[in-house]
């Protein structure tokens, strides 16, 4: 990715993490992805033209506390930016495996949104139980868990949104048989790989409020200037 491109999208994901207002850090870091992806589209098909790239690997912190729900973000991640994910729980790590840009784009949308989804989770406080028992760890576990599976789906929507308006007939090809050597290099990698299963929330208040977290966030421009405009006169 070349630099002008990476630091527009730096630019957007800094002020992500720095306003106070959740529904704009969502629309801020939509649109960063959505940036990513057509440039990124663009190049699969440059590099489709001139052949000799290959997909790569590349070793992502996932540290304690909430490990699994922080892997679990980092895999969606990836997934929205056609790379694959494998949490080596032991390690403290995860290794990411797709092409070049792609595993940029992950790098820096996984580090923002981990500093959003803390700060959110934060902000939500700490929990009790009806005896005045701790129930900050199960909520903090189940918020982190739904805010990635909802940040997934919308990171989703904006590169499909991405594929569907570039007007290329070679790119669905291009895509299709990128992903197929991702999926090769991810099985050539790791002949015995078991998938993780996160298991169902133990908290719902932590499940709903990590949900809202994630779902509250407008993802358009004019809708995000709508929601400026309706605080204004609130």
């Amino acid at each position: 990715m070349d630099q002008r491109m990476l630091g527009k999208v730096r630019a957007l994901l800094q002020k992500a993490e720095s306003t106070e207002f959740p529904q704009e850090a969502e629309a801020l870091t939509a649109r960063a992805q959505e940036l990513i992806s057509r440039y990124n589209l663009d190049e699969a098909l440059v590099e489709a033209g001139l052949g000799g790239v290959r997909p790569d690997g590349r070793a992502v912190a996932v540290a304690h506390p909430y490990a699994g729900p922080k892997a679990m973000l980092l895999h969606v991640v990836a997934e929205a930016n056609r790379c694959r994910s494998v949490w080596h729980r032991e390690r403290g790590e995860a290794t990411v495996l797709g092409f070049p840009a792609d595993l940029v784009a992950v790098e820096l949308l996984f580090t923002s949104l981990l500093v959003q989804a803390t700060s959110a989770m934060l902000q939500a406080g700490s929990r009790q139980d009806a005896s005045g028992r701790s129930r900050t760890k199960s909520f903090r576990h189940s918020f982190l868990s739904a805010y990635a599976l909802r940040i997934g789906e919308r990171l989703k929507e904006a590169t499909e949104r991405a594929v569907r308006e570039n007007p290329s007939a070679e790119l669905r090809p291009v895509l299709a048989s990128r992903n197929a050597e991702v999926e090769r290099s991810v099985a050539e990698r790791f002949p015995r790989l078991r998938r993780y299963r996160g298991g169902s929330p133990t908290n719902t208040d932590g499940w709903l409020h990590g949900r809202a977290a994630a779902d509250q966030a407008a993802l358009g421009q004019a809708e995000l200037s709508d929601r400026r405009r309706a605080r204004g006169r609130g």
